[in-house]
């Protein structure tokens, strides 16, 4: 039995960059994963850091469509009828969320974390060499129809009340922004402050090379178990081997959950299966993020290469691809592009979604052994580096860098 200072569970973009700043303050770190360290959801996202994302899945708009969103396999957001029983509690939470005072609760919460999240993320880049990376020139939300961009005015003004900086384009003006995209009838909603990582893949890979160096030791083996004991937490490995720590820090995501109930806490945390398809090209086809918004996937462009990314299928942790989510995105993008042909490449991954919205970025309900950072949904590469600020603070029990109660897993 080996013992260590901090152990991290999960190597995706929040347990790296958790590695790497406390491996900045001089701590020893343990990283376990099973996988190569950031090659999960944190590599298969649509690489946006969306200062604007405000606000929670679950609104009275979102109520009121529920149902046929639910039950319409073609929808942006879809349930696998299968797990709708596995389902139901998280669902029940769910609807709950999505009333008027409760969203607005939830959409203060998120904004408070995502303050500076562009800024965080131009240190962290400059920090892992992986500046060329980080692109600063906005993401846009677009709208087929013009009944769809009245709904998103609506939509906005939420956003500004809440401090967002967005700009409202004439379908002219959108053209400009991005000239091969046809003339969108609807028009645009621009975020001007809003950023993007044009290669997720390669700056998991250099964050993940960064912790290295710094002296993260790393276990590529699948965490099974964590218990305390008077030495420590003891985390047992799927080996039979063991480690004991003075801290545990759960960051694994989908898959986060049975950590929490076995360290005595319920998180109702369900999971999100997200895709995304891939076309090759030499020169990018958009300049930016760009997001249909009746179609709820993102176009974005990467180095070498169109990623086509979203969707939101409930349907727990089967790694088998819904041939028909595909297919969605497949016609999706030959709406805007019919001459792409068939995608080079498709990929599924896991996103840990909470009823409200808002992450557990706090200690366990008995003390600071064991710290919880998870349940990001579709913003966890955006908050990964104030994540990792909130985890230093619990663990160093020091000022944290927002208030952290709204996160704290005793709110369920």
């Amino acid at each position: 039995m080996s013992k260590a200072n901090i152990v991290i569970i999960g190597g995706g973009v929040i347990g790296l960059v958790t590695a790497l700043r406390m491996l900045d303050s001089n701590q020893e770190v343990t990283l376990i994963d099973y996988q190569e360290p950031g090659s999960g959801t944190s590599y298969g996202n649509a690489g946006t850091i969306a200062e604007y994302a405000v606000l929670p899945v679950g609104s009275p708009s979102i109520l009121k469509n529920l149902p046929s969103l639910l039950l319409n396999k073609n929808s942006p957001i879809a349930i696998n009828r299968s797990e709708i029983f596995t389902l139901a509690p998280w669902l029940i939470r769910f609807l709950y969320q999505s009333s008027s005072k409760k969203a607005v609760k939830n959409a203060k919460a998120i904004t408070d974390l995502l303050v500076d999240c562009r800024q965080r993320w131009e240190l962290l880049v400059k920090e892992i060499n992986a500046n060329s990376t980080l692109k600063s020139n906005g993401c846009l939300y677009f709208y087929n129809k013009k009944s769809s961009f009245e709904a998103g005015k609506k939509d906005m003004t939420k956003r500004k009340m809440l401090g967002l900086n967005v700009e409202m384009l004439t379908p002219l003006e959108l053209q400009k922004l991005e000239p091969n995209l046809d003339m969108i009838e609807g028009g645009a909603s621009f975020f001007p402050d809003g950023a993007y990582l044009n290669d997720p893949g390669k700056v998991m890979k250099l964050l993940f090379q960064s912790v290295v160096k710094k002296g993260c030791t790393v276990i590529n083996k699948a965490a099974d178990k964590i218990e305390r004991s008077s030495e420590g937490v003891k985390v047992y490995l799927n080996d039979n081997s063991q480690i004991t720590a003075k801290h545990v820090v759960i960051s694994a995501g989908a898959y986060s959950k049975k950590f929490a109930k076995q360290a005595g806490d319920y998180v109702p945390l369900e999971t999100e299966r997200g895709y995304h398809i891939e076309y090759d090209m030499s020169e990018p086809l958009l300049n930016r993020p760009s997001c249909s918004v009746e179609k709820g996937f993102y176009m974005s462009p990467m180095t070498g290469r169109l990623r086509v990314a979203g969707t939101v299928e409930f349907g727990g942790l089967d790694q088998t691809i819904s041939k028909h989510r595909i297919d969605h995105l497949k016609r999706g993008v030959s709406e805007f592009f019919p001459d792409l042909g068939d995608p080079n490449r498709s990929w599924l991954g896991f996103r840990p979604s909470i009823p409200d919205s808002r992450p557990v970025i706090s200690e366990s309900s008995k003390g600071n052994d064991i710290i919880y950072a998870f349940g990001h949904g579709h913003i966890g590469l955006t908050l990964a580096p104030i994540t990792a600020e909130i985890v230093e603070s619990i663990i160093t029990k020091s000022k944290p860098p927002v208030e952290i109660s709204q996160y704290s897993v005793k709110r369920f």
